[in-house]
């Protein structure tokens, strides 16, 4: 990588730190670290809160999920305005009008101390797990990029962000995230520009989504009710609004978000602003993989998009093999291009039947080059059968590393460390708030000086860091990383939702009651969950989100009804 980009990525991040280090210098109080000054406006509420959910796992994994399997991720986010209203209007005054710390609080005051601390646990090991994926999505790009070892990028990456979050807490989150949403928002924007620019001046922005719409890619909306079916419009409005309910609505990392409001209307303004922007910024984000495919059908793309891979094949006894298959590849590229241009031109001039023969051979060169991929990654298994082979995490890097100008690539790795930066600084900064308020200072230590609950504070955004270090340290990559993330929260976000609208709307339900459900829940997710994997049942994994928290109020309510019986 160039000097120039060296200079832009190191000082643009370098700056975002200096920045939330010097504007959040006098902090004194815990009150201050773990809730601000509550004189947040709504659009850095809004801006805040987009960064927290906009990891480097969204830029790394949405584009090279947009590239393998086209649009149909978008409708995960289809249920996340209607999920910004509801938490709008029954949610936020609620915590506005008790002046919490925490969304957990608010259970011990409708329940009892046992269910306080069984759902804020749930929340510390989902985040902890959460905030491990957060800090290796980029450490990999970096290690892959310059060769140095996962943990040297992990401890790098993590470092940066703990300087600030310990020193600024909750307003150093706040503040910086602007930044760092101005970064990233016109960084993804310059490389959608700079796509269309690079094709070939045949092909414009009409041309590729004629092209990405025939083979498939523009399939956004999928109203089949399937199960099984990870994506479709059912899964994002019925188990997508029961994540997102429980993602904003509980989590602490949102909650302490707009909890740092000027008032409650400014909090509210922060979630529905980011209910109406954050769909179209994944839109846009999800083009921006599109235009990466048609890109790659007209520029050379690697036989397999994790270099180090490849490395370990070519440096062994296979790499006389791995060489055919490169070479089969560059021939199939070659087709595919005239393949692309044949079916442009047949939507432009010819008949229906001529689009429809074009599409077929193009789809059948694609599949050809599917095939010759898949060889290449069991050749890999082969020579290092700890590798990971699936490579759609890297798409989106090695066109940034490859084709972007001087300048350009630095500012690109500077937006997936800044998103990075976002996410892992409002994680640390939520789980050393919850673990102060609602178990450290609730339970085990009180009666203490503000100082010594400061003091704890910051003890405890490292200790979080450290697991989340320790976690990223053994995080192997799922079927990709942003699935990685939704899985994790799936397992527990339906549970703890569960154990919310039971309090809210079970108004007979008690301590006792919901205890008890909330366990056999979080036990019937996780059971949904194991089976699924071995095979035995079918369950994307969105639903589990459903499953959880009907699960928790279906038993909350039975239990209710036995006990005044």
């Amino acid at each position: 990588m160039h000097w120039i980009d060296w200079t832009v990525m190191l000082g643009t991040l370098a700056a975002i730190v200096a920045y939330g280090v010097w504007h959040t210098r006098h902090v004194r109080s815990s009150r201050e670290y773990l809730q601000g000054n509550k004189d947040m406006p709504w659009w850095t509420i809004g801006l805040s809160i987009m960064a927290t959910q906009a990891s480097a796992i969204t830029f790394l994994s949405t584009p090279g999920q947009a590239y393998d399997d086209g649009m149909r991720f978008a409708q995960f986010y289809f249920g996340l305005p209607v999920a910004m209203i509801f938490l709008s209007v029954f949610v936020l005054p609620l915590y506005y009008r008790l002046n919490v710390y925490t969304a957990y609080e608010y259970l011990e005051q409708r329940f009892d101390l046992r269910v306080r601390t069984l759902t804020a646990s749930l929340f510390l090991i989902a985040r902890g797990l959460a905030a491990g994926i957060t800090i290796y999505a980029p450490s990999i790009i970096l290690s892959s990029l310059m060769g140095w070892s996962l943990t040297l990028t992990n401890l790098l990456m993590a470092f940066l962000v703990i300087i600030y979050t310990v020193a600024g807490g909750t307003r150093a989150v706040s503040v910086t995230q602007k930044q760092q949403m101005i970064v990233i928002l016109g960084g993804m924007f310059l490389a959608a520009v700079i796509l269309l620019h690079q094709l070939p001046d045949h092909v414009g922005l009409q041309e590729s989504v004629q092209l990405a719409g025939r083979m498939g890619k523009l399939n956004i909306v999928d109203f089949t009710f399937d199960l099984s079916n990870r994506y479709t419009f059912w899964s994002g409005m019925l188990g997508g609004v029961f994540l997102f309910l429980s993602y904003f609505g509980t989590d602490q990392s949102q909650v302490q978000r707009y909890l740092s409001g000027k008032s409650l209307t400014e909090g509210r303004l922060g979630l529905l602003f980011n209910g109406i922007v954050k769909v179209p910024m994944q839109f846009l984000i999800l083009f921006t993989g599109i235009l990466v495919y048609v890109f790659f059908l007209y520029h050379p793309a690697p036989v397999h998009f994790n270099r180090a891979n490849l490395d370990k094949v070519i440096l062994s006894p296979e790499g006389d093999r791995l060489r055919d298959h490169e070479q089969t590849h560059t021939l199939l590229a070659t087709m595919r291009q005239e393949a692309a241009d044949d079916l442009l031109m047949a939507i432009d001039k010819g008949t229906s039947e001529d689009v429809e023969q074009a599409r077929v051979r193009l789809a059948d060169l694609q599949q050809a080059d599917r095939s010759n991929r898949e060889e290449v990654q069991a050749l890999i298994k082969s020579v290092a059968p700890e590798a990971d082979t699936n490579d759609r995490d890297y798409v989106f890097v090695t066109f940034i590393t490859r084709y972007l100008p001087v300048g350009l690539i630095g500012l690109l790795l500077a937006v997936i460390f800044s998103a990075a930066m976002s996410s892992i600084s409002s994680e640390l900064n939520a789980l050393a708030t919850t673990t102060v308020v609602d178990v450290y200072r609730r339970s085990l230590v009180r009666d203490k000086s503000d100082h010594h609950y400061l003091r704890a504070s910051r003890m405890f955004t490292i200790f979080w860091g450290v697991v989340a270090l320790v976690f990223a340290e053994t995080a192997n990559l799922f079927e990709n990383l942003i699935q990685a993330v939704n899985i994790i929260g799936s397992l527990f976000y339906g549970t703890i939702l569960g154990v919310f609208l039971t309090a809210f709307f079970l108004k007979r339900a008690g301590g006792r009651e919901v205890f008890i459900a909330a366990l056999f829940g979080e036990f019937v997710v996780i059971g949904t969950y194991l089976l699924d994997t071995q095979g035995h049942v079918s369950v994307a994994f969105l639903w589990l989100n459903l499953i959880g928290c009907l699960v928790v109020m279906t038993v909350s309510w039975l239990l209710s009804l036995s006990r005044r019986t």
